[in-house]
């Protein structure tokens, strides 16, 4: 099947770009515990019910999550099963940056589409890797050079607990170029308003209850493409 969003030729430079994702760390600029307040505002916008409860509260995890405000989300970044676009083998996963849409590919020509957020500017990468391994309420340590950017992140040098307010969220998928950790993940994250946009130190973000879903489809050892 022919690809019709990925350009072959960008996938040449992979490697490079996948180097300067060491500079990266999965946070916005904001502290710990701004994007989960930013979560709570109120709603806009009606929504069908079978989508409210796609994205509804998740009481049985291990720190309660609520629903997600799915109405400040651009519908085009609901969940949901399409045709495959990417040609790539079942099993693989996809991130479209200009998309910002993220392909778990599936059998028969289908995919699972979800929406995302990326990396901003100087932190965008793109390439081939595949997900070593995956966690539920991970613990999150910023690198030196993010601490070195943002001070305030001083005190989770050496981890931050999981928690609603970890910036992973309740899941991350870890992303290895061969033998090394790229620092690069897909991971959670509670801020509605955050999907559709490019604002993170360079990982790749999905509302909770996407990740959740994600993580429960895709095994440790599955390629990813980014492109």
């Amino acid at each position: 099947m022919p690809n019709r969003i990925f350009d072959r030729r960008r996938l040449l430079a992979g490697s490079a770009s996948l180097a300067a994702l060491a500079l990266a760390g999965c946070a916005t600029t904001q502290s710990p515990g701004v994007a989960l307040a930013a979560a709570r505002a109120p709603g806009k916008a009606a929504v069908p019910a079978d989508i409210l409860a796609m994205y509804g509260p998740l009481p049985d995890e291990k720190f309660p999550i609520p629903a997600a405000r799915i109405g400040l989300v651009d519908p085009r970044y609901w969940r949901q099963a399409v045709d495959d676009p990417t040609g790539e083998a079942p099993g693989t996963v996809v991130v479209s940056t200009a998309e910002r849409l993220l392909y778990l590919v599936g059998e028969n020509g289908r995919a699972m589409r979800y929406g995302v957020g990326i990396g901003r500017d100087g932190f965008a990468w793109s390439g081939r890797a595949r997900i070593a391994y995956k966690r539920e309420w991970p613990i999150w340590t910023p690198p030196a050079e993010m601490i070195a950017r943002q001070p305030e992140l001083e005190p989770y040098r050496h981890g931050m607990p999981p928690g609603l307010d970890n910036p992973l969220g309740p899941r991350a998928l870890y992303i290895f170029e061969g033998s090394r950790d790229t620092l690069y993940r897909l991971h959670g994250n509670p801020d509605e308003r955050s999907i559709g946009q490019a604002v993170s130190s360079g990982c790749v973000r999905l509302l909770d209850q996407d990740v959740i879903d994600l993580y429960n489809r895709v095994p440790a050892g599955s390629p990813i493409l980014v492109a």
